[in-house]
């Protein structure tokens, strides 16, 4: 029981002491509070006094930076206004100035009309002044200003005429005391007398047949034996009312040549089919390639050039397949090479690099059907890739003037290549161009005053011209003649070179009775 009232006492003491502790807790929070709100008041109170305080400041700073701009604004204000007043005077003095000027301008330009009234008029007073003169001098001397205008003219012009004349002769006078340099061109001109032979090449070849029959086999069932022909060698058969004939058509000589052997073969065999035929050519171009190897080798050994890389050799073997205006290339290059040799060894130079470049000079034509390009290029770009001399490069690219000749090597393959060329015969030309060629040579020569008659003559190579010898003096006949030259030279084409030769000449005639 004493345990219970015990337990019970502890319980009631233990709420008792609760109670009290949150009592004194609460007053000792409400105590804490208390203090804590007067403190806050009391630091509120402070901040909202240092506010004011700041707040007093900020405003007097803002309201001195706002005096300050405004000091600073007065001043800019008066001296802009400063500046305008100046600027406003300079214009005021200028535009002074100006007016100064317009009315100075004003009075020169009267001035100017003046005088130029003035001037006018005596410019007027000379012209009539000057006609009285010219109709005085005129009566005196018996001749109009026109006819004393020409009259005098043609005495200037007899003089100046005279002078050419003889500064033409003095110059050469001169360029004949070069001997050296006569000899050559006299030796390169005797040259041209060499005689070769020379032939001309169409675009088409002739075979015989046998017989008629034949043609029905070379055409073959259905065409199919021609058409192969023609497919594999790139030519054309023509096979018409032509007895026993067939007529093989292409511009390239090469193919031509092949499908030439190729159809003579199948004729001597006798078997045509498109079989026999592939097996001909494929032997017909076998040939061919061994005729071009023999021919560079005859080439090479005719004109006694050593040292060159086979397929240079096979390269002008070629040449034998190609013309130029109906010239054989391969004819053409041998002469160019014998002719430069004879000409080097004439004059004492190289005849060895005078040969070897008339014999290269052609070669780019042995495959301008193949590249782009002209033969010149062609060759040199050749030439070039086989490491042949310089100068021999040289003069195979300047042998038609396409660049500089380095050496007289280069310039003696020029001058024969010329003359192989224009040689008569060598080249291929109607009768009909050829007429016009010497009708236009004469028209030219006629043009000229004082020309009596001109001839062409020794095939175009020369023009003789008889003048007037009332009309043209000795003088003024190296002038037309270099005139006619030069006329020729520009509306004329032709191969070589057209001598310009004038005759003078003053004949009397009486008869004894």
């Amino acid at each position: 029981m004493d345990l219970v009232i015990n337990i019970a006492v502890f319980l009631i003491a233990a709420v008792i002491f609760t109670f009290v502790g949150i009592y004194v807790r609460k007053k000792t929070a409400e105590s804490k509070i208390h203090s804590a709100e007067n403190e806050a008041n009391k630091i509120i109170e402070m901040a909202r006094i240092e506010a004011e305080n700041k707040k007093k400041e900020e405003i007097f700073k803002a309201k001195e930076e706002i005096m300050n701009a405004r000091k600073d604004l007065d001043q800019e204000v008066r001296e802009r206004r400063g500046e305008v007043q100046r600027q406003e005077t300079r214009i005021i003095q200028k535009e002074e100035n100006l007016e100064r000027k317009i009315d100075l301008a004003e009075r020169k330009e009267k001035e100017l009309i003046a005088k130029d009234q003035a001037v006018e008029k005596r410019r007027q007073e000379v012209e009539n002044l000057l006609e009285k003169e010219m109709q005085e001098l005129e009566r005196i001397s018996g001749l109009t200003q026109e006819n004393a205008k020409k009259q005098l003219l043609s005495e200037v012009e007899k003089t100046i005429t005279a002078e050419k004349a003889a500064l033409i002769r003095e110059l050469d006078a001169k360029a004949k005391e070069d001997a050296d340099k006569n000899a050559k061109e006299i030796l390169g001109y005797a040259i041209q007398k060499c005689a070769a032979d020379h032939t001309s090449e169409t675009t088409v070849s002739i075979v015989a047949l046998p017989n008629d029959d034949m043609k029905g086999r070379i055409i073959g069932r259905e065409g199919r034996n021609i058409k192969t022909l023609e497919t594999l060698t790139g030519i054309d058969l023509i096979i018409d009312d032509t007895p026993e004939a067939v007529v093989i058509s292409g511009f390239d000589p090469l193919r031509r040549e092949v499908a030439k052997i190729a159809l003579e073969k199948l004729i001597d065999d006798g078997r045509i089919h498109p079989a026999k035929i592939e097996e001909m050519v494929e032997k017909a171009k076998e040939q061919v390639e061994q005729v071009i190897k023999e021919e560079g080798e005859r080439a090479v050994l005719e004109t006694g050039v050593v040292g060159l890389h086979p397929d240079l050799v096979k390269l002008i073997g070629k040449l034998k397949y190609r013309t130029s205006y109906g010239q054989n290339v391969l004819n053409h290059s041998i002469e160019v090479s014998n002719l430069a040799r004879i000409m080097a060894e004439e004059l004492g130079l190289d005849p060895k690099l005078a040969r070897r470049a008339g014999l290269l000079h052609d070669i780019g034509k042995a495959l301008d059907h193949d590249m782009e390009g002209t033969h010149v290029e062609i060759g040199v770009d050749v030439l070039k890739k086989y490491k042949e001399n310089e100068n021999v490069i040289n003069a195979v690219g300047a042998h038609h003037g396409d660049i500089e000749p380095k050496t007289i090597e280069a310039v003696l393959v020029q001058a024969a290549d010329a003359i192989s060329a224009s040689r008569p015969g060598a080249r291929r030309e109607t009768l009909e161009t050829y007429i016009k060629r010497l009708e236009t040579l004469e028209n030219i020569a006629d043009s000229f005053d004082g020309v009596e008659k001109s001839f062409a003559i020794q095939a175009g190579r020369e023009v003789r011209i008889i003048v007037k010898p009332e009309k043209i003096s000795d003088a003024e006949m190296v002038l037309m003649a270099r005139d006619v030259a030069k006329r020729v030279e520009d509306e004329m084409e032709y191969p070589g070179q057209i001598k310009v030769n004038v005759v003078r000449e003053t004949r009397v005639v009486e008869y004894a009775k």
